[in-house]
């Protein structure tokens, strides 16, 4: 069975260019953000939202639109009219496991790109080196200095292991640097919603940093989505998958098992592309 695959001579292009970027992210060096192409670049306030966004869902989508209005009504409310840029971003530090997780970062990207220039303005994807925020938080200010305020979106579980003292040495030094560089949004996930936020910041120990600590009202329809579980059962979740990401699914079959054929043999149609694209980015690199 032969499968077809094919990608436009823009679209190849478009994959170089991420890739050229990927390249230059190496993490064991200092802290590193680069912009996907064609991203605005950041300024004033902005909004980062980590993640793996494998694949994207109706919840991610949700969480940047709130994200957005929270952070425009408080700047209103100080009688500020600022343009609030999103980012949705990703980190190569953790996208190492890319041999046994799939689609490859590039594709992510890709599909991200999509999405934002459809659904939003003022957006775009930055590209991380390292995985901790304190890290992300001085990438940005370092290479874009015209950002006055920064704002990272995560989830309350998140929020729980940003608190923890396990994971520090001297968690308030750490905690002070990280809040010296950015704020957080925190969105509710599952039946953590903002009361228990509340509870949490009131211990004494997190008391300091509550300023630096935002609750995102969040609709409760969205708190379930998960990206797992449509990796897994694609099927059972379709309103929570956004058109553009059923697209790329049905096109590329990133997420389903090989093809079983009549004499029993498989073929892995994703694989299949990989080896297309791949090589096609090799002959795109050596034209140069």
């Amino acid at each position: 069975m032969n499968v077809s695959i094919y990608f436009s001579q823009q679209k190849i292009h478009r994959l170089k260019r991420i890739q050229t970027l990927l390249e230059q992210l190496q993490p064991e060096g200092p802290p590193q953000a680069l912009l996907a192409p064609g991203s605005p670049i950041p300024r004033g306030g902005i909004i980062v939202f980590p993640g793996s966004f494998n694949p994207p869902t109706t919840a991610h989508l949700a969480l940047l639109k709130e994200a957005r209005n929270f952070a425009r009504f408080q700047a209103w409310s100080k009688g500020k009219r600022e343009i609030i840029q999103l980012y949705a971003a990703l980190s190569k530090h953790i996208v190492d496991k890319e041999n046994v997780e799939r689609p490859l970062l590039l594709d992510r990207i890709l599909l991200l790109d999509i999405l934002l220039r459809r659904r939003f303005t003022h957006a775009g994807i930055l590209l991380f080196n390292r995985g901790l925020y304190v890290e992300q938080a001085q990438a940005v200010h370092s290479s874009f200095p015209h950002v006055t305020r920064l704002l990272f979106l995560v989830g309350f579980d998140k929020i729980v292991q940003i608190l923890d003292p396990h994971y520090y040495d001297d968690r308030d030094a750490a905690l002070h640097e990280l809040f010296s560089l950015a704020e957080l949004l925190v969105a509710p996930r599952g039946d953590a919603g903002t009361d228990s936020l509340a509870e949490l910041l009131q211990r004494p120990e997190n008391q300091p940093f509550a300023p630096y600590i935002h609750a995102l009202p969040f609709s409760s329809a969205y708190r379930y989505v998960s990206s797992t579980n449509i990796r897994q059962h694609a099927s059972s979740y379709s309103d929570e998958i956004p058109h553009e990401v059923r697209r790329f699914m049905r096109e590329t079959r990133a997420y389903t098992p090989p093809l079983r054929l009549a004499d029993s043999s498989e073929i892995d149609c994703y694989e299949e592309r990989v080896k297309v694209l791949e090589a096609l980015l090799k002959n795109a690199q050596d034209e140069r």
